[in-house]
């Protein structure tokens, strides 16, 4: 269980870090405690593996990404691990997951691509098929946004 400054210190963490020299000594202050015990938390929530890793969000088409795709595979259930364990390592991958198909959608496993042009997609698609030597994919490319934001886990009090 997660006691109620656990809960605070992460909703510190899940938005924007303050771009200073010493942005936890500002977080700390904004949950009224000290930098050491904000810092001894956050230590102790990714020992206890609730926190996972620090990321930055990069808006991908401002930074010149503007394809992307989810690629969904047939993968034999028996090489599933493997298979994601490989497509995960492709530069271009930023998730791979693996969900149950169903009668009318048979695919298994899902990555989701990024690159500069729909057609590099395609090609990174077709490389990593080859890789593992997939056939069965659909390519679902992106049309357009409506929705990109970090879940929030525990809602910081200033958000009532």
């Amino acid at each position: 269980m997660l006691t109620d400054v656990d809960k605070k210190v992460v909703a510190a963490i899940q938005g924007d870090i303050p771009i200073s020299q010493r942005p936890y000594k500002e977080l700390a202050e904004s949950i009224g405690i000290s930098e050491a015990q904000f810092l001894e938390a956050v230590r102790k929530l990714h020992d206890q593996g609730v926190i996972r890793r620090f990321g930055a969000t990069i808006r991908h088409q401002k930074s010149g990404f503007s394809a992307n795709a989810m690629v969904a595979w047939k993968v034999d259930e028996a090489k599933v691990h493997e298979v994601g364990k490989i497509f995960a390592g492709f530069k271009g991958v930023s998730h791979c997951y693996r969900r149950n198909p169903v009668s009318t959608w048979p695919y298994n496993l899902y990555t989701m691509i990024h690159a500069q042009a729909q057609e590099e997609c395609v090609e990174m698609a077709r490389e990593m098929a080859h890789t593992v030597g997939v056939e069965d994919y659909n390519l679902l490319f992106s049309k357009r946004e409506l929705k990109k934001t970090s879940m929030e886990y525990f809602p910081s009090d200033d958000d009532d």
